[in-house]
């Protein structure tokens, strides 16, 4: 089947990007948590964790609420705190909110569609003019801008680690509580962190770096 003679979608692509955008948080989160305040943050109570769990629809893996109880839940981490805009984390504008409950995909799960996907990117000469092109790239773009939002579905952007590259800690679906490198920013892959052969627990990530629990 060639590109111009697949079947039309009637998906509008823009406008679900627009939609699916709106599960990140650029403003309140990021900036000013009303809780801790900008010094070094306190422990969570048991009660706080569960308030920000009920909010956010989510439940934290052990190893991630033990933490919040017992230690500042800032330093390299991205804190959890309450700011106008609720519970979330405290200089994060990458994780997506209303897809945290949607369960974690596997890279595995979505590699044939990613080819697809690709595979059908509008090309000039398929397109009897420049403005047929622009619409067919737009939301071909959009739809690729969806995808990729979705492949972070279920996880939490733990850390920057710098260049544009995070770390994820999956919150939803079979792989909970595992820990992964987005290295989108240059491989365009997403990665499991790895130990030893077994996947990184929270608490063994938090003695290592990212970079040298990787495969790669």
């Amino acid at each position: 089947m060639s590109r111009t003679s697949r079947p039309l979608t009637t998906t509008d692509w823009t406008a679900e990007a627009r939609r699916i955008a709106r599960g990140r948080r650029v403003g309140e989160v990021g900036s000013a948590p009303s809780r801790q305040g900008a010094g070094p943050a306190a422990p969570l109570s048991e009660s706080e964790i569960r308030e920000a769990e009920a909010e956010l629809g989510i439940a934290f893996p052990d190893e991630y609420r033990a933490y919040l109880r017992r230690q500042d839940a800032g330093s390299a981490v991205n804190r959890l705190c309450r700011s106008t805009e609720g519970w979330g984390w405290h200089g994060d504008s990458d994780t997506n909110y209303d897809l945290l409950t949607t369960a974690f995909p596997h890279p595995d799960s979505y590699r044939a569609h990613e080819d697809e996907l690709n595979g059908r990117e509008p090309l000039t000469q398929d397109f009897p003019d420049h403005e047929a092109y622009q619409a067919a790239f737009e939301q071909w773009d959009a739809e690729y801008e969806v995808f990729q939002e979705r492949r972070t579905a279920g996880a939490v952007f733990i850390q920057d680690n710098g260049c544009g590259f995070s770390t994820l800690l999956v919150v939803t679906g079979p792989h909970r509580g595992s820990l992964w490198f987005d290295g989108r920013a240059t491989c365009d892959r997403i990665l499991p962190l790895d130990l030893g052969g077994q996947p990184v627990s929270f608490t063994d990530w938090l003695a290592r770096r990212s970079m040298d629990l990787l495969g790669w």
